[in-house]
């Protein structure tokens, strides 16, 4: 049997707690961006938000995922469309994987933190 153990810090996207993120990447085998799928007018402050931390030095070695969260909700954008708002596509340093959720039925959630198990298994 494999144990894996997870340690999670929700830390909140409010821009006036972004400053005091780093204090937790130290270590950090994965981010899990979660995306309101039907925020369309703040997906541009996601990008910019994920690539600046793809850019710290203490993250260099972690995956990211990224939950497309409220895809029960009609109109919502599809992982597709994210991908391309997020410009995912171009994230060339890190393995990425996008992953189509609800958090109030729970679908998705279970694939997209099996993709991260896969990922960082073995990593220290």
């Amino acid at each position: 049997m494999l144990l894996i153990i997870i340690h999670v810090w929700d830390l909140g996207g409010q821009e006036r707690l972004r400053t005091s993120w780093a204090t937790y990447y130290r270590g950090t085998n994965a981010v899990i961006a979660v995306i309101d799928s039907s925020d369309r007018a703040r997906i541009s402050i996601m990008k910019d938000e994920l690539f600046r931390l793809l850019g710290h030095e203490d993250l260099q070695h972690s995956v990211i995922l990224v939950f497309a969260n409220k895809q029960d909700i009609k109109d919502a954008m599809t992982p597709a469309e994210i991908t391309d708002a997020l410009s995912l596509h171009s994230i060339k340093d890190h393995d990425w994987h996008i992953q189509a959720c609800s958090a109030l039925s729970g679908e998705g959630l279970y694939d997209g933190l099996g993709w991260i198990a896969g990922r960082v298994t073995g990593k220290a």
